[in-house]
């Protein structure tokens, strides 16, 4: 495939899948997948602490309590979506075995910091 000959077509307005079948054929289609249970979702777009809720709460709350059966000085929380004072000790232990400065917040940095360890753990990323 010629490289210039798909950016050619992309900016005539083709889209990905009618520039492979331009080069290939019409068979071509694009296969997705099922969203996999388990992913981290991403950043909510705010910073999380006392008084938040909702489903990022309640993914952050499963998360910790999956990384604090590895690390076991990070104290597990009841999952109910409320950013609750035992969530954010939770979070300070977190920030504290990562050597993260100690807020108790999660910020962007934290957050992923979060997505990063839990991946880590539960080893979502290889291949089976």
């Amino acid at each position: 495939m010629s490289q210039w000959g798909s950016k050619y077509l992309g900016d005539q307005g083709y889209s990905a899948i009618q520039i492979l079948r331009n080069y290939y054929s019409q068979d071509m289609y694009i296969n997705t997948a099922e969203e996999i249970s388990g992913i981290p979702a991403s950043w909510p777009g705010y910073d999380l602490d006392i008084g938040a809720s909702g489903a990022k709460v309640r993914q952050l709350q499963e998360q910790l309590n999956t990384i604090a059966e590895v690390y076991s000085s990070i104290p597990a929380v009841n999952v109910d979506g409320v950013y609750s004072e035992a969530t954010k000790e939770a979070v300070q232990a977190f920030q504290e075995v990562f050597g993260l400065p100690v807020s108790g917040i999660v910020d962007y940095p934290i957050w992923y910091k979060v997505q990063e360890i839990y991946v880590a753990v539960t080893r979502i990323a290889e291949l089976q």
